[in-house]
């Protein structure tokens, strides 16, 4: 946690920790999300709060109620990701071409109903990407909100090969904007406590149906916004390019850990946001870890086995070995 926190934060962390029921937690991670400094140092801990806080929505919305039902997807991997688009945008096309799923492909709207998650693999880690139904100026799942706002990022599907595209593009931008969920290239600093925006990647299906210049159209439109990716689930075009961007846009590092004196083994890593230090590391494995923490040893680019301390900030690949 930053060291530059206000005593009201340190206050609602407290009462975050004593808390007994969802109501209590939820209150006590509002007043941390209001309370925390604004600032770039402070990124990764707004994000987590707003990550907890919308878990905290959604388990509550799951207890038993007469008011119809609500969908959860069961988050796996080193990040949840969802796939928007309108309709026949190629969200189960790509969803089906980079994981085992089978989801429903079909040239007509609608074929998708529910959401249909799949495991992405990424060099030693998996991703969990959701394809969910399409958004339209006319219509849109009312539980389809609370499956985007527990998620990690987002990918928006656009369709080059459909005069419509761009109308779509805006209607979605649009409907995720009126509840809350503006999808963004990069997670802005200051945000009102009410906005929970979600970091976005841009992916041009269908790349190999049209020519370079409907390419470029949406890439010259967009490019200011999201990082873009072109596209084809048929030809395999920009598969890896399409995991690449996405593991950049959700500021993930892999941190590789070893007991003292044993050989080391880079498998299984921890998932951490960039920004995590060697404290952070121990926290996840343990609190009572975390709080017996000395220092560490770190392997990694030109640091071989160099000493540091708790606060040493940690990137992707790093080998880990923990003193108490």
């Amino acid at each position: 946690m930053p060291t530059n926190v206000t005593a009201q934060y340190r206050a609602a962390e407290a009462a975050y920790r004593a808390a007994k029921t969802i109501d209590e937690r939820r209150a006590a991670l509002e007043e941390m999300l209001a309370t925390v400094p604004k600032h770039k140092g402070t990124e990764k801990l707004q994000a987590d709060i707003k990550r907890r806080l919308a878990r905290l929505r959604q388990e509550a919305e799951r207890r038993p109620s007469h008011k119809g039902h609500s969908v959860h997807v069961e988050p796996e991997g080193a990040a949840q990701v969802v796939l928007l688009g309108p309709p026949n945008a190629g969200k189960s096309s790509l969803l089906a071409a980079l994981t085992h799923a089978t989801p429903n492909i079909a040239d007509y709207p609608f074929a998708t109903t529910k959401p249909q998650p799949g495991m992405m693999r990424f060099e030693d880690v998996q991703i969990q990407l959701v394809d969910l139904p399409p958004i339209t100026a006319e219509h849109m799942d009312t539980w389809l909100p609370n499956v985007v706002q527990t998620s990690d990022a987002a990918v928006l599907l656009a369709d080059p090969s459909n005069q419509d595209t761009l109308a779509g593009i805006e209607i979605i931008r649009e409907r995720m904007a009126a509840v809350h969920l503006p999808l963004v290239g990069e997670l802005p600093e200051g945000v009102d406590p009410r906005e929970m925006p979600l970091p976005t990647l841009l992916v041009i299906t269908k790349a190999d149906l049209v020519g370079p210049g409907d390419l470029e159209v949406l890439e010259e439109l967009y490019g200011q916004i999201y990082r873009t990716v072109r596209f084809s689930a048929t030809k395999h075009i920009g598969h890896q390019q399409f995991r690449i961007d996405l593991w950049k846009l959700l500021q993930l590092i892999r941190v590789y850990t070893k007991p003292p004196g044993k050989k080391a083994e880079r498998s299984d890593p921890f998932v951490l946001h960039i920004g995590s230090t060697v404290h952070d590391l121990a926290d996840r494995i343990h609190a009572d870890l975390a709080g017996k923490l000395a220092y560490a040893r770190v392997w990694g680019g030109k640091i071989e086995g160099q000493r540091v301390s708790r606060d040493f900030e940690l990137r992707d690949r790093d080998l880990v070995e923990l003193a108490t």
